[in-house]
């Protein structure tokens, strides 16, 4: 009988820890769809190009850091559904598939890419070359360099994917593209990466205990 009785509440306290464990992921996916979206509105209209500046890959590479690659990915790809299916969750407040598909487009997709990349470097597997993990793997021996280095990675690619499609949007080279959709928003987004390092580096023992890999 008390076998039986330690049986079910073994099969209880498993329920109740997987239901826990989903919950936080939820939470957590949840809660940087608020973030980017909310970033979305801390915007700055620049007179030559149709890109605006934002504050959102500060959170989009977060992301990727706190939540992992797969989560994280979940999180930016959310964000681009629910805007494309109505809310206003874009810079500006715009929504719906005009902005999937305009100027845009490209970053939004980027979103997801550098995130999910970030998220990818927080694998104990990855290494840095010779054998080193990298920072976002190794949770004992975070290095500013390291955790700079991938969020900086992500974000170029981030740049360059959104400014490929811009270069189709404007029918113009990507020459020009890159002029009018990364070189723009590099001082700036070094500044978000520089804080997004700081923060990650100070509480990433806590985020790993969190959403271990």
């Amino acid at each position: 009988m008390a076998t039986r009785v330690w049986e079910e509440a073994k099969e209880i306290g498993g329920r109740e820890v997987v239901s826990s464990k989903w919950l936080v992921k939820v939470i957590g996916v949840g809660s940087f769809i608020i973030f980017t979206a909310l970033g979305a509105y801390v915007w700055i209209r620049l007179p030559f190009t149709p890109v605006p500046l934002t504050l959102q890959t500060f959170f989009v590479l977060l992301s990727g850091a706190v939540l992992g690659g797969r989560l994280g990915a979940l999180s930016q790809l959310g964000y681009w559904v629910i805007g494309g299916l109505g809310l206003p969750f874009f810079a500006g407040g715009t929504f719906g598939f005009k902005a999937l598909f305009g100027p845009t487009g490209g970053y939004l997709l980027g979103f997801i890419l550098a995130s999910w990349i970030v998220g990818w470097f927080r694998s104990p597997k990855v290494t840095l070359g010779f054998g080193v993990p990298s920072g976002l793997a190794d949770k004992n021996k975070t290095r500013f360099r390291d955790l700079f280095s991938i969020f900086l990675i992500a974000d170029l690619l981030l740049l360059l994917l959104g400014a490929s499609w811009l270069a189709v949007v404007l029918h113009c080279s990507i020459k020009k593209a890159i002029l009018l959709g990364v070189l723009p928003f590099i001082p700036g987004d070094l500044v978000k990466i520089i804080f997004a390092t700081l923060i990650y580096k100070k509480f990433q023992l806590r985020f790993r205990q969190i959403y271990p890999i």
